[in-house]
């Protein structure tokens, strides 16, 4: 069973990106040949920590230039090193998408995204930089695996697998501090999805910062006599179909939750399944069809219909539609 937070620790709130240079500083120390490139946003993207533990050889800066960045990254990665780059989401999957597709992916190199600000949790930055199709550009993408954790723990596990994994990885963080789900010390593994809280009624498979989410709506479908399984699907490239296939064929019914468009995320990458291997009434809680606006994250979260109410209501209507 995967390590929980505790009750005292579950009252905390990191953001993932906190997680990045510490655990690239972390890795340095350990001796894995890492690097990082960055689009001049070291401090936001905290990449910078990796120079602060004394790696600053390590750390480059390559001016707001993300194409430059990624190809940067290619040529480290074919020297040897485990190459990441920075960057908000927007600029570093959509202003450099070229560059991840022909020079990273289609030669597999051992590149890892890992840009930050990812979603609506940009918050005040709105719409212009709340990138939302992110997760459908890199899980399009043949040889890369796309990682979405749920918090600070599981973003310090998504990017030490990232560096063991070869070959290339989108790890997808956000700015907004978050509460804590996974112990500090958890270990997740690419291609799985973790059974969070067991249920018979519905399934929730979520990602992200809608994991938290979930488990609150569960909580308050429990209140209602409704038994939520939650799914944290952390793994959205390779997806772990096995376990949402049996939790669906347990319920008989799905939401899948993510903070991201509900085309060619999440939702899309668990209905393929689902639509494959065992037709089942599904719903989806995400953005529809719409950018962002500027905002606090939690005022967003209500306004697009993404928090735990919205995934209540999203259960009642699937429930509805559920084969007796």
């Amino acid at each position: 069973m995967v390590k929980l937070a505790s009750e005292d620790q579950a009252k905390q709130k990191k953001a993932t990106r906190a997680a990045y240079g510490a655990t690239l500083a972390e890795l340095a120390g350990e001796g894995v040949p890492v690097v990082a490139v960055d689009a001049d946003l070291t401090g936001s993207t905290t990449t910078k920590k990796l120079a602060d533990a004394g790696y600053a050889d390590r750390l480059f800066n390559c001016g707001i230039a993300e194409q430059n960045m990624v190809d940067v990254a290619a040529g480290l990665a074919v020297t040897g090193h485990v190459a990441f780059t920075g960057s908000f989401a927007v600029f570093g999957t959509g202003r450099a998408y070229d560059q991840i597709r022909n020079t990273v992916c289609y030669s597999n190199l051992d590149v890892k995204v890992a840009p930050t600000h990812a979603g609506i949790s940009v918050g005040p930055d709105g719409g212009s930089h709340q990138m939302l199709e992110d997760v459908s550009l890199m899980r399009g993408l043949p040889n890369m695996r796309v990682l979405v954790p749920a918090d600070y723990a599981a973003a310090r596990a998504a990017l030490r697998l990232a560096a063991a994994e070869p070959g290339p990885v989108y790890v997808r963080m956000g700015r907004a501090s978050v509460p804590c789900v996974y112990a500090d010390d958890v270990e997740l593994e690419l291609g799985r999805a973790y059974v969070l809280r067991e249920g018979s009624d519905v399934t929730i498979v979520a990602c992200g910062v809608e994991v938290e989410q979930a488990l609150k709506a569960a909580d308050m479908l429990a209140d209602a006599g409704v038994d939520a399984e939650v799914i944290d699907a952390f793994s959205v490239k390779p997806l772990d179909e096995e376990t949402i296939l049996a939790s669906a064929a347990k319920t008989g019914c799905v939401v899948t939750a993510e903070e991201h468009s509900v085309m060619g995320g999440l939702g899309s990458a668990v209905a393929e399944v689902l639509a494959r291997k065992l037709p089942t009434p599904v719903e989806f809680v995400g953005m529809r069809d719409a950018f962002g606006k500027s905002g606090e994250f939690e005022e967003l979260m209500a306004y697009f219909n993404l928090d735990a109410r919205a995934l209540v209501e999203a259960v009642k209507n699937v429930m509805a539609r559920k084969q007796v």
